[in-house]
């Protein structure tokens, strides 16, 4: 037997499905500008971190940039008491070229396993409601 409504149940439990219907598309709609909203915050907060970390990175290299020159002119002079100053300075740069070469190496290597830009909380959340769009999840799954 069919469950019937009662007079005294609030009006919105009793909506009809024409009205359900047409509330879709509005809801849809909200649907779409929430995960939007989550996607762009979510990005603004791992472009903020990147930003900061490339912002420290710079300071960083400018501050050993003038180290190093005066760890170079240490150097060449220390080799130069044993040395002729050009095979001092000569073998300075020898060293600072391999040095600079498995620097550049090692970055090569933490770049291409770096982490990935994608926003995947927001993909992984789109794809639960498409699966509850299409009735494949339901939505306490979540």
């Amino acid at each position: 037997m069919p469950e019937t409504f009662r007079d005294d149940e609030p009006r919105a439990s009793r909506r009809s499905l024409f009205s359900l219907l047409g509330s879709l598309p509005g809801t849809v709609i909200d649907l779409v500008k929430a995960e939007v909203e989550q996607i762009k915050n979510e990005l603004l907060a791992k472009l903020k971190q990147l930003g900061i970390g490339v912002a420290l990175f710079a300071l960083a290299a400018s501050i050993l940039f003038f180290a190093l020159g005066v760890f170079v002119a240490a150097a060449i002079l220390g080799l130069a008491v044993v040395l002729p100053g050009w095979a001092a300075a000569l073998i300075v740069g020898g060293a600072l070229l391999l040095v600079g070469a498995i620097v550049v190496w090692i970055g090569v290597v933490q770049v291409s396993t770096g982490s990935d830009p994608v926003p995947s909380e927001s993909i992984d959340s789109i794809r639960r409601d498409i699966d509850t769009i299409k009735g494949t999840r339901s939505p306490q799954d979540r």
